[in-house]
């Protein structure tokens, strides 16, 4: 999937998130907040500006939510994003009460909308990580002009082919047909195993 489908399935097939800011003690809250709508370049969300929610935004652009869908545990679709977001306004407002009528329950009239405003997660990488499938299946992607993050566990060519990361690995997403073997990046679940079981220290966290 590109970018845009990733931040389509948050808006559209999860929609309501668990979101973390930080306060002036430097300590994370969450929040329940829904993710209102997309484009290319990023998340669209809003707020009153009497929250306090508000005033940690505003105070720090810094932000992190994660959204779930699936019934349990191995139902689940989990997409994590952590990035920036900026406060643009009212001018979006009409836009986000369109495409999400429930908001007309909680803000019935124009003039109780009035503290309301709507901020843009600009820049961000997220990851997408889908439990339902076997071996798992994992995804990274970025927006914001800023890039794709590396991360997980890598072979090196220190590697001398023993094949022990194979035998503790749970997903068995290690490809030992060939030498350095290669950790298949898009079914690793990141638990380490390989990394603690290889005796040629030929496995990098990055």
């Amino acid at each position: 999937m590109q970018t845009k489908d990733y931040l389509k399935y948050i808006v559209e097939d999860i929609h309501s998130t668990v979101f973390a800011t930080v306060n002036e003690e430097g300590a994370p809250i969450t929040c329940a907040i829904d993710m209102m709508d997309y484009d290319e370049s990023g998340l669209y969300f809003l707020t009153a500006k009497g929250k306090n929610f508000y005033e940690r935004l505003k105070n720090k652009e810094n932000i992190a939510f994660t959204a779930m869908k699936g019934k349990d545990t191995l139902s689940c679709v989990a997409v994590s994003v952590q990035g920036k977001a900026k406060e643009i306004g009212s001018e979006k407002l009409p836009d986000l009460f369109a495409k999400n009528p429930y908001m007309e329950k909680i803000y019935p009239e124009e003039r109780s909308r009035s503290a309301l405003t709507v901020f843009k997660i600009y820049q961000g990488t997220g990851e997408w990580f889908d439990l339902s499938k076997f071996p798992v299946e994992r995804a990274s992607f970025a927006f914001g002009g800023i890039p794709e993050k590396e991360a997980g566990y890598f072979v090196t060519d220190k590697c001398i082919g023993c094949k022990l990361c194979y035998s503790k690995c749970p997903q068995k997403c290690i490809d030992i047909s060939q030498k350095p073997v290669m950790i298949r990046q898009e079914n690793c679940l990141h638990c380490g195993n390989c990394f603690e079981i290889c005796p040629a220290r030929a496995v990098e966290r990055r």
